[in-house]
């Protein structure tokens, strides 16, 4: 069981649980991520705390995919956006939508994952200072979206922005990838 009795509130104390399921996920260790995700919604639906549930349910579907486990994470996602949109912060709503759309398009679902990457983009794009790489690996995943169909003018355009908004954000890994696809697609 995780204390939380330190923390001001619940949506605090699901905000620390997120925050530890994610420390725990980035360190390779799904056990514990997945317990501090599961208590994190838990606690987010017992205190009806939507925003938080949001945030709590994001990051357990975070861990499903990384289990291979996309229908779990696809109703988690799909549960997620929802409360998102009543949340006055346009990031996470992207940020959860753009995840949404890579568990459409990894199980087929193109014509879906496009909706979800053109509202990502727009709710970046809409803003005056979004976060440079959340922006770029927006514009990568509706990259990736239009090479699988083929489209290749449309494909080559977005990895020609998404090489210059990785160079900006000083992401040379993204760099690379771009200027990879860009090549594959001479």
């Amino acid at each position: 069981m995780v204390a939380t009795e330190a923390i001001d509130g619940p949506r605090e104390a699901v905000e620390s649980l997120v925050q530890r399921g994610m420390a725990a996920r980035r360190t390779r260790r799904p056990g514990e991520a997945m317990r501090h995700m599961k208590t994190a919604v838990a606690l987010a639906r017992a205190h009806d705390e939507p925003i938080a549930l949001a945030r709590a349910l994001h990051g357990r579907a975070n861990v499903e995919r990384d289990r291979g486990r996309r229908d779990i994470a696809l109703r988690l996602y799909r549960e997620a956006v929802p409360l998102c949109r009543r949340g006055d912060d346009p990031f996470v709503l992207a940020h959860t939508v753009r995840h949404l759309g890579d568990v459409l398009r990894e199980l087929g679902d193109l014509g879906e994952a496009e909706l979800c990457y053109a509202e990502a983009l727009a709710l970046y794009r809409a803003h005056p200072s979004p976060p440079m790489l959340d922006v770029a690996n927006a514009v990568r995943r509706m990259a990736i979206l239009r090479e699988t169909r083929d489209e290749r003018e449309e494909a080559r355009a977005l990895w020609r922005e998404a090489r210059e908004l990785y160079r900006e954000a000083g992401i040379e890994g993204g760099v690379s990838e771009s200027s990879a696809h860009l090549e594959g697609l001479r």
